[in-house]
């Protein structure tokens, strides 16, 4: 494994100049055709046959036989406005604030790796390089699609680069078992109010005013009657109403965010939210119609996968590999869509840290956001030794 790691070292130069490529242009959501047609054209000159799933997902698999493991990068960016200020920004009005260009570099430099030692491979590597992450739709739609059939997935891994922490850019986060990442849902609450003057109160219905109160009751739902046990966060993000400051509107609207690591305590909540708010509408003479939006569920750690994991990158990486936990971080608030494959088959979320937080401020999703791209390299390994491994100790 040792020689793995010198090999994808030297790989460092390219990976770099392929990152700054997809970063300068950087597509969203589930279409991704510049993305899709540079990553395929890339792996075919390594003599790889990749197969287009939907839209834009792409699929290739290296070795053959059983068992087959799946290494996962995705490759949306987010419609973010580029701060950064480095020399290879975004040139349109996107930016990779979250890494995947990271991933998808790195996950080729696995491909490029893993087709350099195919002889050596005890069983098949799939490559999933995925769309549409930050919508929470590209993994569902790619397993909808058949990417953990021919061959048949054993078993699966991700990797998600993270700066702005506060442990040695390079370090990679290994996770106990159990949900790691986050649920993620939403609530839409359209409030049908009686308009009228501002100084007539007693003759409207004040929208404004039920949407206040369904506000508080809901932070009152996620303190006081969820277990302290438990866990789950209820954000309202949105809150619109009204035109002018003379006259109480019909109608508002509002929207937000529900995350949770536990099935019961998210059903729970579907239920709650529109009792609530149709409570506190009936309270004041007014009506709501309530949407609640299933988004992804928690991304599950299977033990054996991540042990196997674990051991396989301590040898390779000594003292460079410990739990999330020592960067603060027992579990991730948010969530990854990668959990749709933590459902069907044992699977495993690592992450890779680039940038301490001492030089790297900025945490993703930010438009002044940085990556350390001397990880490249390694996150190239990590993708590479954990396929090998895991595949040599399960054959």
């Amino acid at each position: 494994m040792k020689r793995i790691v010198c090999e994808a070292t030297n790989l460092q130069a390219e990976l770099v100049e392929m990152r700054r490529t997809l970063h300068r242009q950087p597509e969203v959501g589930m279409d991704l055709p510049k993305t899709l047609a540079f990553i395929r054209e890339e792996l075919e000159k390594l003599g790889l046959e990749p197969q287009i799933m939907g839209q834009s997902g792409l699929v290739v698999t290296i070795g053959q036989g059983e068992p087959c493991f799946l290494i996962r990068g995705d490759m949306d960016a987010l419609p973010i406005k580029e701060e950064s200020g480095e020399p290879f920004s975004s040139v349109n009005d996107n930016m990779h604030a979250c890494g995947h260009d990271f991933h998808t570099t790195m996950l080729y430099g696995a491909a490029k790796l893993l087709k350099q030692h195919e002889a050596e491979l005890k069983g098949t590597v799939k490559l999933m390089f995925q769309p549409g992450e930050e919508l929470l739709k590209g993994a569902k739609a790619m397993v909808k699609d058949g990417v953990l059939k021919n061959p048949k997935v054993d078993a699966a891994a991700m990797l998600h680069v993270f700066p702005g922490l506060p442990v040695k850019s390079g370090t990679v986060l290994v996770p106990e078992a159990g949900p790691f990442a986050s649920t993620s849902d939403w609530f839409e609450i359209n409030i049908q109010g009686k308009g009228g003057h501002a100084a007539t109160p007693e003759l409207s219905i004040n929208p404004l005013t039920v949407m206040s109160h369904i506000h508080l009751a809901l932070h009152a739902l996620e303190a006081r009657e969820i277990s302290m046990y438990d866990s789950a966060v209820i954000s309202t993000t949105i809150m619109k109403g009204g035109v002018v400051d003379n006259a109480i509107p019909d109608t508002a609207y509002m929207r937000g965010s529900i995350r949770t690591f536990d099935q019961t305590v998210r059903q729970f909540i579907f239920k709650r939210i529109p009792e609530i708010a149709e409570g506190v509408a009936q309270t004041f003479g007014a009506s709501v119609d309530v949407q609640m939006i299933e988004g992804c569920p928690t991304v599950e750690v299977d033990h054996k996968v991540t042990e196997t994991i674990r051991a396989s990158l301590s040898a390779a990486f000594p003292d460079e590999v410990t739990s999330p936990k020592d960067a603060g971080m027992h579990k991730l608030g948010g969530s990854e869509d990668f959990s749709y494959v933590t459902q069907e088959v044992p699977s495993s979320m690592l992450l890779l840290t680039s940038g301490h937080s001492d030089d790297y401020p900025y945490f993703v999703h930010h438009p002044k956001v940085i990556f350390d791209e001397a990880v490249l390299s390694k996150g190239a390994a990590v993708y590479t030794i954990m396929a090998m491994d895991w595949l040599a100790k399960n054959n």
